[in-house]
């Protein structure tokens, strides 16, 4: 028996399999021939011949028309049958192919692995191109996945840094340029097959990612993906010099997870991306260098959460962005260093919490935002240092809440604020105003 033979069914399974074709037949025969017998007697009796042998009005013609009337409909059963049969068939057959694709897909599946694991970087990268074509020509969505999985993997792998371009190590900094071209290989490749879109050949869109731990020091390009399903977690990874992008890029489901990541440098951008749905989390990470963009960015529905952050350096930007549903949360964030701004956004809609966040350091700025509805919430933040800067806001409607919040040191900037002062932002200022909180004329309590 050659390897490539199947194994033969199992006897019960053949009988079962020819048993339901038997009953397939029997069935759709028996119907036809009730068919064929229903219009011949439903004809008797639309021509009044119910008693042949009282009228004997029924000519040898219209009988032999009769007959060949129904012999038309028996051969529109046989042809019913035959339909059967070559369905069946055709199932069988899909059902082989399936199983001698999966087969094949196996084969080549062990052979990239068996690559991915050499010691030659060259062969390594091979086994990437190898994998990715896998994933691209996979029968079913499982056996694409494991494919990408596999390639996640091997980013998750440790790996010695760089040595330096000391001549004494020469060698080992050859080495780690090598593998380090395998790895942005594959962060290349995985931005190019996410943004081909769903359904069409080479997307990978809707297949889970995960990145969690991974040193991303390569540039990863998602721009103008639609992210409707699946999960991709960057939880726990470090961004360093590299450039991903999610520019145009439609949230409107699944997961996206940046938990507990480090921002060290480089630069992750969301401009002009649209959040209609799903979930973004960067609760716990850290920023401490490197820029982050939502400029123009587009929030009616879903939830995007920076609870618990620190922010110590670089600069996250949500300039022109338009909140309208959803929600944005920086409960707890700790505000150092860097710079966060909101210039020029629009709080119509959305929930923007910062209750809790302490403001010790660095920059946040509101300057020209327009609040029109919503909520944006300060309640129980502390205000002990660095600057906040409302200047040339708008306040038109909606709810913005002060309540329980703490102005201890810093600077905190209403000057020419427009509309009514916030709420709870006089009782937390108290009198008289300190001097590092700045209020419009129009806002100063009322001397007795």
């Amino acid at each position: 028996m050659t390897a490539n033979r199947e194994t033969p069914a199992a006897p019960n399974e053949r009988e079962l399999r020819l048993s339901r074709i038997g009953r397939a037949l029997a069935f759709s025969f028996g119907v036809a021939v009730l068919v064929a017998g229903g219009v011949f007697g439903g004809l008797w009796v639309l021509l009044d011949v119910k008693e042949i042998g009282a009228t004997a009005k029924l000519d040898a013609k219209t009988l032999f028309d009769l007959v060949k009337l129904s012999f038309g409909v028996v051969a529109g059963a046989g042809a019913l049958v035959a339909l059967v049969v070559a369905y069946r068939r055709q199932r069988l057959d899909e059902v082989g192919a399936h199983r001698e694709a999966t087969r094949l897909h196996t084969e080549r599946f062990t052979q990239a692995v068996e690559q991915l694991g050499s010691d030659s970087p060259a062969i390594r990268l091979g086994g990437v191109h190898a994998l990715a074509g896998l994933a691209d020509d996979a029968p079913d969505d499982n056996l694409r996945q494991t494919c990408v999985d596999v390639l996640c993997a091997y980013l998750q792998l440790p790996f010695t840094p760089d040595p330096g371009n000391d001549p004494t190590h020469q060698e080992e900094h050859h080495r780690y340029l090598a593998l380090r071209k395998v790895r942005h290989t594959i962060l290349r490749l995985i931005g190019d097959h996410y943004r081909r879109p769903q359904g069409t050949h080479r997307s990978w869109q809707g297949c889970d990612l995960d990145l969690t731990g991974v040193t991303i020091d390569g540039n990863m390009d998602f721009s103008g993906a639609v992210f409707s399903g699946g999960r991709m977690d960057f939880s726990g990874a470090v961004f360093f010099g590299c450039t991903v992008g999610f520019g145009d890029a439609v949230f409107s489901g699944g997961t996206m997870d940046f938990s507990r990541a480090v921002f060290s440098g480089g630069s992750v951008g969301f401009s002009d991306a649209v959040f209609s749905g799903g979930s973004v989390g960067f609760s716990d990470a850290v920023f401490s260098g490197g820029t982050m963009d939502f400029s123009d960015a587009a929030f009616s529905g879903g939830t995007m959460d920076f609870s618990r952050a620190a922010f110590s350096g670089g600069s996250v930007g949500f300039g022109g962005a338009v909140f309208s549903g959803g929600s944005v949360g920086f409960g707890g964030a700790v505000f150092s260093g860097g710079r966060m701004g909101f210039i020029g956004a629009t709080f119509s809609g959305d929930t923007v919490g910062f209750g809790g966040a302490v403001f010790s350091g660095g920059t946040v700025g509101f300057s020209g935002a327009v609040f029109s509805g919503g909520t944006v919430n300060f309640g129980n933040a502390t205000f002990s240092g660095g600057t906040v800067n409302f200047g040339n806001a708008t306040f038109s409607g909606g709810t913005v809440n002060f309540g329980g919040a703490t102005f201890s040191g810093g600077t905190v900037d209403f000057g020419s604020a427009r509309g009514p002062v916030p709420m709870g932002l006089l009782a937390v200022v108290g009198t008289p105003v300190p001097s590092t909180v700045l209020l419009p004329f129009a806002w100063l309590p009322t001397l007795p």
